[in-house]
């Protein structure tokens, strides 16, 4: 995803495109914090969010059925709040 120059560090901006016929991401790795973090974003509404390497791997330690709760769009996504 990311492209990492002659000192090992990822370049700011690089990634690529995620989709399916539910969803539009771009996916980039920006590095303007105090570390480097993904940066995801809903190509459909340009809605944002960056995550850091704690919350990615919180992710991939999270429990089937947890993962299948938050990836429900009904829970979240479409409510009129």
């Amino acid at each position: 995803m990311a492209t990492v120059n002659d000192s090992g560090a990822a370049a700011s901006g690089t990634g690529g495109i995620v989709d399916s016929e539910f969803a539009d991401v771009a996916v980039s790795l920006d590095t303007t914090a105090n570390g480097p973090r993904l940066r995801l974003q809903d190509r459909r509404t340009g809605r944002v969010r960056f995550l850091d390497a704690l919350e990615l791997e919180t992710i991939i330690w999270l429990p089937e059925a947890h993962l299948t709760q938050l990836l429900d769009p009904s829970a979240d996504r479409w409510r009129d709040t």
